[in-house]
């Protein structure tokens, strides 16, 4: 292999499984509108695009340890690693709702959770007794909120795999997905604080205003598809059944913050890019405003059926068709990235 070539390995970034995401809930909200076609591409494709970057991952563990362990523990790339959970929960969802293969869906549930397990503990204790630590403004953004998505990934892929298991297992991956949806709820609360004191308190500059702070809506629309799937799930667990009332209104809490996000992050897009001239061209973090708008389609579809709230079922089909046009530009983006790198590591 040549320079060229370890190089680009050297410098993989962790957030790259955020394609995995944005590409597993394209899917899923394509097969929701029976687009037969666009699902089961996208599901094949993922499938390769996951195998391809822990093959990748993995190699770069391998051959550059330190360089790994150095990202993980930065206050800026090391919440990029939870978008490996996360894209490890959506690809199960993939799994068991398109293809029925809960016994695969189980695996990755398994993985996600470990990793979701090793990572938040392992990121969060290092960056907690770290000596040489970064300002606020340099040290916090949006991707954050990704330890939030992991989180709520989880919460989703056990609401999916309880609806289809045993009675015993059935209460135990509910009450996990329960578990798992408040404190991501409250993980959000903590760090959004944080990131808005950061926006406000805080000069910021078009290069600041990275894609990932479209997170800061993709964080509460899992957390909003999370609790709708709790919701569709009460009447297998009386405990569920009972908090109806508080599930129904978190989620409806949830959804109206992720819905008030949206607008904000247009402005803000437009004074980055149009009024500041900020350059738009493909970087990796541009997945993780794909998956928002795929989210906000799914949880807002979702919601709509399980409190039969059949005024916002104009909504999904716009923001599916915006996600869709997403996807497509970044993936050409991600193309035309790889074309540059491969000329670039031969001539290297």
């Amino acid at each position: 292999m040549s320079a060229g070539h370890l190089r680009g390995l050297a410098e993989l970034s962790p957030a790259n499984f955020g394609m995995v995401m944005a590409t597993g809930i394209v899917s899923l909200a394509a097969e929701y509108w029976r687009f037969a076609i666009i699902s089961d591409t996208l599901f094949y494709l993922n499938n390769v695009l996951y195998g391809v970057l822990c093959v990748l991952t993995l190699w770069r563990l391998l051959t550059y340890p330190r360089l790994f362990f150095v990202d993980m523990f930065s206050h800026l790339q090391g919440p990029g690693f939870f978008t490996f959970v996360a894209a490890t929960n959506v690809l199960g969802a993939q799994y068991v709702t398109m293809a029925g293969q809960y016994q695969v869906g189980v695996v990755l549930w398994v993985i996600g959770v470990v990793a979701w397990l090793l990572l938040a503990y392992a990121i969060f204790t290092v960056l907690t007794v770290k000596k040489e630590k970064p300002t606020l403004d340099k040290g916090i953004n949006g991707a954050w909120l990704l330890a939030v998505v992991a989180t709520q990934s989880i919460a989703v892929l056990s609401t999916l795999l309880a609806a289809h298991a045993g009675q015993v297992h059935r209460l135990e991956l509910n009450f996990i997905a329960l578990s798992m949806w408040l404190w991501g709820g409250m993980l959000y609360i903590w760090m959004m604080s944080l990131i808005f004191y950061r926006y406000t308190f805080f000069r910021l500059s078009p290069s600041d205003l990275t894609p990932p702070y479209w997170i800061n809506m993709g964080a509460m629309a899992i957390s909003t598809l999370a609790g709708t799937l709790l919701i569709q799930n009460a009447p297998q667990a009386p405990y569920l059944e009972s908090l109806l009332p508080f599930l129904k209104g978190f989620t409806i809490f949830y959804w109206a913050t992720a819905t008030w996000w949206i607008p904000m992050l247009l402005v803000l897009g437009v004074w980055r890019h149009v009024c500041k001239r900020f350059p738009l061209k493909y970087d990796p973090l541009y997945w993780g405003a794909v998956f928002p708008l795929g989210m906000y389609t799914v949880c807002t579809y979702q919601m709509g059926l399980a409190m039969d709230f059949t005024f916002l079922h104009l909504i999904p089909p716009l923001f599916f068709a915006a996600a869709v046009l997403a996807w497509l530009a970044t993936f050409f983006g991600l193309l035309g990235r790889v074309l540059a790198w491969f000329r670039g590591a031969n001539m290297a």
